[in-house]
């Protein structure tokens, strides 16, 4: 069966540089940017965000998981970078836990720690 390697979603923002600015706040990095200075890439570690400017409003907001053994300490890092939460950090009824923060864009990103085997 043919494996799936990586997933990069599309986060839409009506204002590319103030996205790309939100995102450098969270450790993100701007690898690519179009000429046109309407769509870029982030990235952090191996993962890369998708940012497109929507300035019509096509595009519904997002939700993202992004899973890290290390919850507790990105969430000391994200809030010494003063970003504000959705969510502090929560253990949800399916075992996870998470915390959360939206974007001005109204995307939330959903920081999440996979339960352990022996939890």
């Amino acid at each position: 069966m043919a494996r799936l390697t990586r997933i990069a979603p599309e986060l839409p923002a009506t204002h590319l540089p103030a996205a790309i600015a939100f995102y450098e706040k969270l450790g993100f990095t701007l690898a690519t940017q179009t000429a046109q200075r309407d769509y870029a890439i982030v990235e952090r570690d191996g993962i890369a965000l998708h940012l497109f400017e929507d300035n019509l409003h096509r595009s519904a907001p997002l939700g993202v998981h992004l899973f890290t053994p290390d919850l507790d300490e990105l969430y000391e890092e994200v809030a010494a970078r003063g970003l504000l939460f959705s969510q502090k950090i929560e253990r949800k009824p399916w075992g996870n836990r998470d915390f959360r923060i939206k974007d001005d864009f109204g995307n939330e990103l959903k920081f999440t720690e996979p339960l352990l085997d022996d939890e």
